[in-house]
């Protein structure tokens, strides 16, 4: 493809009222993969479209919070930071799930840290204290202020949701459930991961990486790369039965995998002998490796415009690897990771040239693994979330 120096490459140079709207974003785009060129590298390097997908993209969707194991006890508790926004979610005493802004009512101060068990919700700075319902039930010396009920005062609450296993959020209190949005998604996790909900954790892997967390989705979400970069996982998976199929708001990617011996780990004792991955909208991975009953979640939380953190959760049959566990989570670790953020950091780069502007996608009518179908599917959620901002900003949204 030949293409031209213009406002796609230009970036922070590029003065606002010239910059790519939507529209400009979407050119080229078809809804058939084959026809379709890619996102736009402006999507992946320029500030505006990063800003805009903290609103669009990370604001209404749901966001994965923790296995329900942290959550399952009354007074349990798990903070975290979405879209930038503090929240934490807890059991109250009636054995209901809530989530809350983890803001106070009083100087906005952050309520609960990191995670734990409690039978109320004390602020650490004026002690004002809530019940698991996010009521007020009392606020030190304020009897004699004048049209104060601790009855009115309420935490703010977020949409949460138990789904397969495991327990999500969404900051957007309009948004439909995450189960009426992801069709048969739960059905599928649960016919592959039926012990799910009884799992431990028992690892957790983090990355710095220098890409847009896109980069880090597309990469995920084919497989046409490796046979040429992923020596080993070719020889644990068999790529011959490799299958990827899209729907609404996520992706599978399933093959036989670990029946035999590969160079990438021991398989020899494995009881789950398939890859069973999903995606879901936007920046949640799911997968089911071979080895034992084993189940990971791989989150990419956008950080800039070129930085994404890359978190990798390791839930097992017991609280600590076996033997050929270590083995695959040290395979994981420093290979396959190794390996594929080598490829979205040279992406990045790439993307921030004037030597690229947007790329086909190549794709198997047959769905196999060697192709970028689910990689086109992703773009197109990208710009849908980009044209619904752009309206809803344009009639002048609550907020906006």
């Amino acid at each position: 493809m030949t293409s031209t120096i213009g406002p796609f490459d230009q970036g922070d140079a590029v003065p606002p009222s010239t910059r790519p709207t939507p529209t400009d974003i979407s050119a080229g785009y078809d809804p058939d993969p084959a026809a379709s060129f890619s996102l736009h590298a402006d999507a992946y390097t320029e500030p505006s479209w990063f800003e805009l997908e903290q609103r669009a993209v990370f604001g209404s969707t749901w966001q994965w919070l923790c296995h329900v194991e942290k959550l399952r006890e009354p007074g349990s508790y798990v903070s975290d930071t979405i879209a930038g926004m503090p929240i934490v979610a807890v059991r109250d005493a009636s054995g209901g799930l809530r989530a809350f802004y983890n803001v106070c009512k009083h100087r906005a101060h952050q309520l609960l840290a990191d995670s734990g068990t409690t039978n109320s919700i004390v602020c650490p700075y004026h002690a004002w204290t809530y019940d698991l319902t996010g009521q007020l039930s009392s606020a030190r010396k304020t009897k004699h202020l004048s049209a104060f009920d601790t009855s009115q005062v309420c935490l703010d609450q977020v949409q949460v949701e138990e789904f397969a296993g495991f327990v999500y959020v969404n900051l957007d209190p309009d948004a439909p459930s995450l189960a009426s949005q992801s069709g048969d998604l739960a059905v599928e996790i649960a016919e592959r991961a039926p012990d799910i909900a009884d799992l431990r954790f028992a690892r957790r892997l983090t990355y710095e990486i220098d890409a847009n967390w896109k980069a880090v989705i597309d990469n995920f979400l084919e497989c046409y790369h490796c046979h040429i970069a992923h020596k080993d996982f070719v020889t644990l998976v068999d790529m011959n039965t490799y299958r990827v199929t899209t729907h609404g708001i996520y992706s599978s990617h399933m093959a036989e995998a670990g029946k035999s011996d590969n160079s990438a780990y021991d398989v020899s004792g494995a009881t789950t002998t398939e890859h069973a991955v999903w995606w879901l909208w936007p920046n949640t991975c799911l997968l089911r490796y071979p080895g034992r009953g084993n189940f990971m979640v791989w989150r990419m939380i956008p950080v800039a415009p070129n930085r994404t953190l890359e978190i990798f959760d390791f839930f097992l049959e017991t609280d600590e690897p076996n033997a050929a566990e270590v083995e695959s989570i040290r395979y994981i670790d420093e290979v396959l990771q190794k390996e594929d953020i080598s490829l979205v950091e040279s992406v990045q780069r790439g993307m921030s040239t004037p030597a690229f502007t947007q790329g086909r996608y190549v794709c198997d009518p047959k769905g196999s693994g060697l192709s970028e179908h689910a990689v086109h599917h992703f773009h197109g959620l990208v710009l849908d979330a980009y044209k619904n901002a752009a309206s809803s900003e344009s009639r002048g949204a609550p907020g906006e």
